[in-house]
């Protein structure tokens, strides 16, 4: 069933009877324990939650009630969204079993909107990575090949849904973790405007970055599952007071006379040519359905990887300061004389140590005799990227770029290398620096059968015109209708 059904042709067929919650939920379940313990997208299942919830709402159906949007639904969540009572570990040794006491207002949201919430997926630690090979917990593998990574820090999300473990799925993207996996692994990925969605519940990396995004099978499913979770929060002042419209409605509308920007910038001599050839490929299919394709330039693209190394870990070494060993989370004991002791112990052991690169880094551009030098720099140069890119926005209605320079890369590939997997987000991080959406559809594979994506950018608080030509797009889309082994019939 899950194989060949979306997250509003399932919810369509279960509310008219077609289907049972409960069906669809045990074939969710049955798919994670034929497949995850090679996968590893999963830290923690809620499977006896999951199936109440889903036969309540085969009993509302039976009932007459009218169903909300997503009943009966498998839906996958990031480790970093709170979810009361149930363990939020954010793939980190330091919250190994905390259990929040609340839920995250997305995730509040989703249970409103009758999905089913399936389970808490793997990531890199606390958001720091781009393969999630820096789970403390297991490494997570790509299903199209399982010797390769599925992208980060939300590669557990994206496997889950390209495995067709859940139809749908949360995560966050600082930088690009919820766009880069879905090009790794063939699902659509959406990373909202900066403030669409609330970030109450999320455990924040870089406060100013972090995004609650959407994963899923195709574009209109992406769309629903923005339009189940957007919108003002009380309790998140950055969220916006904007209406929300049903994103999944764009899905369909005419793209023709649109004008559509290619980044220049994007296609640096690092892109591997495969990339660039499906680039291209993508490009002559919007031009055939009538969309006019310009160039367009971002120099400052250029900078955008140290900006966001800068400005990210000054925020990330704040944010992890709350995590000491004292309030909750891992508590270091043995051989402990004092408080500093306790702290410093605590969070040595419960750290990676990628995190604490990270720790160290932000610490240093933050310290007064850097901060005018790196910091204060930084912040200027993500001003004048937002600039440009808004200024291209003004004369263009989308900005396209490949997702990611590469496919998916082997397992270790950038063990010992971390410059080299900040390089993989290179593409992704111009829209987090300036705050704007961004959707990554499927954009074909290479000879190997890796998948590829293409990122659509648009104006802020836009996601519906990036949903348009995705949706678009992905009705003649070279990887339509593929699947990955894993995601094939029970």
């Amino acid at each position: 069933m899950l194989e060949t059904e979306s997250i509003t042709s399932l919810a369509a067929r279960i509310a008219r009877g077609e289907v049972r919650a409960e069906d669809a939920c045990l074939e969710a379940f049955a798919r994670i324990h034929r497949h995850d313990g090679e996968l590893g997208a999963f830290l923690t299942l809620t499977e006896e939650a999951a199936l109440a919830s889903a036969r309540e709402v085969d009993r509302d159906r039976e009932a007459g009630r009218t169903l909300p949007p997503l009943a009966g639904v498998p839906i996958a969540l990031k480790d970093s969204l709170c979810t009361q009572g149930v363990p939020t570990t954010c793939g980190s040794r330091i919250l190994e079993g905390w259990a929040p006491p609340y839920d995250a207002t997305v995730v509040e949201r989703l249970r409103a909107a009758g999905a089913i919430l399936v389970g808490k997926t793997n990531m890199d630690e606390l958001g720091m990575g781009s393969s999630t090979e820096y789970s403390a917990f297991r490494v997570c593998r790509n299903p199209w090949d399982v010797g390769r990574t599925p992208g980060g820090s939300s590669g557990g999300s994206a496997a889950a849904v390209a495995a067709r473990m859940a139809l749908g799925a949360l995560g966050s993207d600082t930088g690009g973790s919820v766009r880069q996996p879905a090009a790794f692994t063939g699902t659509v990925g959406l990373k909202p405007t900066y403030g669409r969605v609330s970030r109450y519940g999320l455990v924040a990396f870089a406060s100013s970055l972090d995004q609650v995004g959407t994963f899923a099978t195709d574009v209109r499913g992406a769309g629903a599952l923005l339009t189940a979770i957007a919108g003002r929060d009380a309790r998140d002042s950055t969220a916006s007071a904007r209406e929300v419209p049903r994103f999944e409605d764009a899905c369909g509308r005419d793209v023709r006379g649109l004008r559509v920007g290619v980044l220049d910038e994007a296609l640096h001599a690092g892109l591997d040519p495969r990339a660039a050839e499906a680039f291209d490929r993508a490009i002559r299919e919007l031009e055939r359905f009538g969309c006019e394709i310009v160039r367009t330039s971002a120099p400052s693209l250029a900078h955008a990887v140290a900006t966001y190394y800068v400005l990210a870990t000054a925020e990330a070494s704040s944010n992890l300061a709350r995590f000491d060993g004292v309030r909750f989370g891992l508590r270091e004991r043995e051989g402990v004389r004092h408080l500093h002791e306790l702290i410093g112990k605590s969070r040595d052991h419960g750290f990676g140590a990628e995190v604490k690169r990270r720790i160290l880094l932000g610490t240093f551009v933050l310290s007064a005799d850097a901060f005018d030098s790196h910091y204060r720099k930084a912040q200027r140069v993500r001003r004048l990227l937002r600039d440009e890119l808004t200024r291209e926005l003004a004369r263009v209605d989308a900005i396209l770029s490949p997702t990611a320079p590469t496919p998916a890369l082997p397992l270790g590939d950038h063990a010992g290398d971390p410059l080299a997997m900040y390089l993989s987000d290179l593409l992704t991080l111009p829209a987090s620096l300036a705050g704007l959406p961004a959707l990554s559809v499927p954009c074909g594979a290479t000879p190997e059968g890796l998948p590829l994506g293409l990122q659509i950018m648009t104006r802020a608080f836009d996601e519906e015109t990036a949903l348009a030509l995705g949706h678009a797009y992905e009705q003649v889309a070279p990887l339509r209708g593929s699947r990955p082994p894993a995601a094939g019939p029970l």
